[in-house]
This record gives C-alpha cells, structure tokens and sequence, in this order.
C-alpha cells in the first residue's frame, strides 16, 4: 500500500487502542486526527512528545481535533505508559506494523552503531474528510506539538 499523499483520502485502518478499544480512522470523519508515530513507550523522547500533546490536548479538543499517539508497543505496555502520564488520549498499538507500513514511518536507524529497522518519530493531520494536509518526519520533539497545533488552527476544509 503506497504511503498517503498530501490532499488525498488516507486509506482506512483499525488498530486496537487503550481503554479496550479499537480505532477505525473513517469512523473519525468529521473531526480532524493527528496521528504521531513514535519508538517506545517510557523512552525520555516519547514521554517529552506524549507530555508535549496531553499538555495542549484541550486546545486540540476545542478546534475539534483528536490526537492517536502510535508505536510497536502492547496494549498492556501502552496503558502503563497511558495512567502513568496521565495522557487524555488514545495510543495505538502496531505490533505487526500495519500501519506503521501504511504511513511509512519504519526506517533503517543507529544506536550505538548497531542497524536496525525501527519506528521515524513522524506526525500526520487529517482534516475532517479524511484527507492529509500535512506530515512531519523525522521529527524533533522540542516545540514539534505546539507547531502541529498551529497547523492545526490554519487547517481549512478543502472544497471536494
């Protein structure tokens, strides 16, 4: 499946998300969805960005906008992560890297010059019909959710 392009319907997926739920992107028409792709829950980067969208989380809701935190990790490692940041939202869990695969966000990294093929820290913003208007990838997490929010605030609904 090719990754979504700019302007164009991104093609639905579920996922299973905390709180016992499954997510289904179409069923979210209506509202804009910003999606973040990250490693690993309890890392200090993921906690930052996580912290960084729960902390603005109510200037999302009021501009009717909800944010899906995603990576590799298990339900039982996502609610963990979840109840101990206190996170408002949902955070979606990958294990078989579908969607992962769908948004193409796994790429070769380093650590310690060790290779191996991981989750690109990356946003998405879906408008209210399902399109993508914007993504980021390799993202920088300092300051990265206020910039999404402003994104946000200067997403117009396309004439379709």
């Amino acid at each position: 499946m090719p990754a979504p392009r700019l302007n164009r319907v991104v093609a639905d997926f579920k996922c299973a998300a905390t709180g016992d739920k499954t997510i289904q992107l179409k069923s979210l028409r209506g509202n804009k969805v910003v999606i973040y792709f990250y490693p690993k829950d309890s890392t200090p980067g993921c906690t930052t960005e996580g912290q960084d969208f729960r902390d603005l989380h109510a200037k999302f809701r009021r501009r009717k906008t909800i944010i899906l935190g995603v990576s590799r990790d298990s339900i039982a490692s996502h609610e963990k992560f979840k109840a101990r940041q206190e996170f408002p939202f949902d955070l979606l869990s990958d294990p078989d890297e579908k969607v992962c695969r769908q948004f193409d966000v796994i790429r070769e990294k380093t650590l310690y010059g060790r290779k191996f093929m991981g989750v690109e820290r990356s946003t998405f913003l879906i408008d209210e019909n399902g399109k993508l208007r914007q993504e980021w990838r390799k993202v920088k997490v300092k300051g990265h959710a206020a910039e999404v929010l402003e994104a946000v605030k200067n997403c117009k609904l396309a004439v379709t």
